[in-house]
């Protein structure tokens, strides 16, 4: 790795933030910012003639500093907040479970005794995966009917983990099953890593079950050790942005295990290089690699696995800072690790989509824009951004005007919603 390679690894400090902005608001704008209702309670009682006799609900996350380092056991931090999946249920006692969904238009059934064992390469394999997990530990009995609503676009929020954790609330339920706010994780994880077959860690589960409104999680996927480090009284106000490019995504065909895999491959490297003991491929993890090995081996390393490394080596020093800045109530300094966590993600890890890509360029430079990156894997989907609420409508005006200027063809798809900090699942 020569040193204009070594240069490209590291990110230059991002301005933008704060500066100047006034107020400014459209008709046309607020209607961009959509409202969302509960949906599914209605097409249940559409479906089957009752209404339901339940509503699970489960929260979706953002994860500002600790983007592609759990599956390697980094530290992370996140929020869930106030939107999420809703499902309306009710229990079947013959066993069968039957999901609909309000996003796609197939519904999807099967047993709770003959769950595929294959995944059937469509929507529902995240909830047949959830039903097999479910079971390797607990007896089912009944099954359910339900219909899925999500409150936000597909794509960056961990909308595939909240699918599952609302399904397995709901499947719980009817089965008269307590689970543990880690066995829920586990359970969750279980059927998106061995089911699905996406490369995930624990992020999205963790965020989605243990945080804590006005908290920010602080997460070591080594040993499932947590903190909510709470909101600072000295804290300036804050309140959270996603921007939805229009562009939906699935991690299961996006490069996101081909990414885990290069950072795998560098890891494995350098354990190698340094004259370490190591075992199989898929065990080897950044995480007990040690930095110094890292700093002394990685320009003998193929640049695609350098930069993979760089970026989990770096974003592990990002969640520390980021931690200690929260917890001093210093969000403005939180928000700028964001920042560069999201130019490691797209110079290092080498994700997002060019939509995302401007949509993330147009935040580092829009005032009163705390801090933000690429929601999610970072294939497609959406751009979250903390933010001044004093500057919340020119913000949305700014960022709207210029990313639809560049993106003409996403009017009626791009879409804004401001949202704040939530609770995690209720089990």
């Amino acid at each position: 790795m020569n040193e204009r390679q070594e240069e490209r690894l590291h990110p230059p400090h991002i301005g933008g933030g704060l500066g100047g902005g006034g107020c400014l608001l459209v008709r046309s704008l607020r209607q961009r910012r959509t409202v969302c209702f509960m949906f599914c309670k209605a097409k249940f009682k559409e479906i089957y003639g009752r209404a339901p006799e339940g509503i699970s609900f489960c929260p979706y996350r953002i994860c500002p500093i600790g983007a592609h380092s759990d599956h390697n056991l980094g530290k992370i931090t996140g929020l869930a907040i106030n939107k999420g999946i809703h499902i309306a249920y009710a229990p079947k006692h013959n066993g069968v479970v039957e999901m609909s969904s309000l996003q796609f238009p197939k519904r999807a059934q099967w047993h709770i005794a003959s769950v595929p064992a294959q995944k059937q390469l469509d929507w529902a394999d995240y909830l047949r995966g959830a039903t097999l997990s479910l079971q390797k530990h607990h007896k089912l009995a009944v099954g359910l009917c339900g219909v899925i609503e999500g409150s936000l676009p597909i794509g960056g929020l961990s909308s595939s983990a909240a699918v599952i954790i609302s399904f397995l609330t709901a499947l719980c339920k009817v089965n008269d099953i307590q689970l543990t706010q880690q066995e829920i994780i586990d359970t969750a994880y279980d059927a998106e890593l061995n089911y699905v077959g996406v490369s995930v860690g624990k992020l999205d589960q963790s965020c989605e079950v243990l945080s804590k409104q006005n908290h920010l999680l602080y997460l070591d996927t080594k040993d499932n050790h947590y903190e909510l480090i709470p909101q600072h009284p000295a804290m300036k106000p804050y309140k959270i942005a996603i921007f939805f490019s229009g562009l939906e995504h699935s991690l299961a065909g996006s490069k996101y295990n081909m990414r885990v895999d290069e950072l795998r491959a560098g890891v494995y490297a350098l354990q190698a290089l340094a004259g370490l003991d190591y075992g199989k491929f898929n065990e080897a993890n950044a995480r007990n690699v040690p930095r110094e090995i890292y700093d002394q081996y990685k320009s003998r390393l193929p640049e695609p696995w350098a930069k993979r490394c760089e970026h989990w080596y770096t974003e592990f020093e990002r969640v520390e800072k980021g931690a200690e800045a929260w917890r001093r109530g210093d969000i403005e300094a939180y928000g700028q690790l964001s920042f560069e966590s999201g130019w490691s993600s797209i110079h290092n890890w080498e994700s997002g989509a060019p939509e995302q890509i401007r949509l993330y360029e147009i935040m580092t430079q829009t005032p009163g824009i705390y801090g933000g990156r690429f929601s999610g894997a970072g294939f497609k989907g959406c751009c979250m951004a903390l933010i001044d609420p004093a500057y919340e409508d020119s913000i949305c005006q700014t960022v709207t005007d210029q990313y639809l200027k560049a993106f003409p063809a996403m009017e009626g798809k791009y879409k804004v919603y401001i949202c704040s900090s939530a609770d995690g699942v209720a089990l």
